[in-house]
């Protein structure tokens, strides 16, 4: 039976709320040591001086919000909160409160995906990643996604599509050197070498966003221009060959070349080409 659909303020709100509203008798104590992140948690890069700092907090005051949780393989799988877990793990906590609830890989994906959106804890290469997961895994059209995550369809394709980019320009961009805006202005340019080669200008500070912008509107205003030539200029020839080899005629260009394409239809039309031409087998 085909699951139904659940928008986001039905089962997901439910969750997001029992994270900030709950009973404290809905709140068990477990062993730190039997808490665990869930592999495809969205969110791979924690920043070591925010979590010193909140280690710092939590070693004073304790964690103040239980972390929300599911049982997988005799353990408890974070499905929000591994940076509480990870700094109550620097204060040297044993057990820390969680919220257990009974939750499908589809929705436990989800849940992690739009919390770590709504707290803007994603990273543009964690962010897409994560889209890329949702459809691959749980078969979501970007339309659907769009509409679970609270984005327009064009922010997710636009997302998704930076993993297209050079291995050299996403290391980039996960070192922070290279901003989102940055990276989606580079995927305007049509070529590996090209968009590389901004990468390393922007890091060196010879280019900002507004310049590859610029860049790659004048590369489509040019490529327009010698289309438009083409169809003007070279039409004519194309025609003037077809009526005096009475075949289909094509050309090609190419920078400041190209290549003529001649069709024939059996081996009598080809011979008749090759007299025509003047060539003599």
């Amino acid at each position: 039976m085909a699951k139904p659909e659940r928008g986001l303020g039905r089962g997901l709100d439910a969750l997001f709320a029992s994270t900030t509203n709950y009973d404290q008798e809905m709140v068990s104590e477990v062993s730190i040591s039997d808490i665990v992140p869930r592999k495809e948690q969205p969110r791979k890069n924690f920043d070591p001086e925010s979590l010193r700092e909140l280690s710092d907090s939590i070693r004073e005051h304790g964690v103040l919000q239980p972390l929300l949780v599911r049982t997988k393989n005799k353990k408890y799988e974070i499905i929000a909160g591994e940076r509480r877990w990870r700094a109550a793990q620097q204060a040297g906590l044993k057990t820390l409160p969680v919220l257990i609830k009974d939750i499908d890989d589809e929705e436990a994906a989800e849940f992690s995906l739009i919390e770590n959106i709504q707290r803007d804890d994603l990273t543009v290469l964690e962010e897409a990643q994560a889209y890329r997961n949702m459809i691959d895994n749980f078969s979501y059209t970007q339309e659907k996604l769009a509409s679970r995550v609270g984005k327009s369809r064009a922010h997710i394709a636009n997302t998704i599509r930076i993993l297209k980019l050079p291995a050299e320009i996403l290391d980039y961009i996960e070192q922070g050197k290279i901003s989102a805006g940055h990276a989606r202005a580079i995927l305007g340019l049509s070529t590996e070498q090209e968009q590389i080669r901004a990468g390393r200008d922007i890091i060196a500070g010879n280019m900002t966003v507004r310049e590859i912008e610029k860049t790659v509107k004048n590369k489509k205003s040019k490529t327009t221009k010698k289309k438009a030539v083409k169809t003007v200029e070279i039409s004519e020839i194309e025609n003037l060959l077809e009526k005096h080899l009475a075949t289909r005629i094509k050309i090609i260009t190419s920078g400041n070349g190209g290549k003529i394409e001649i069709s024939y239809y059996n081996g009598d039309d080809l011979e008749r080409l090759v007299e025509l031409l003047g060539i003599d087998l």
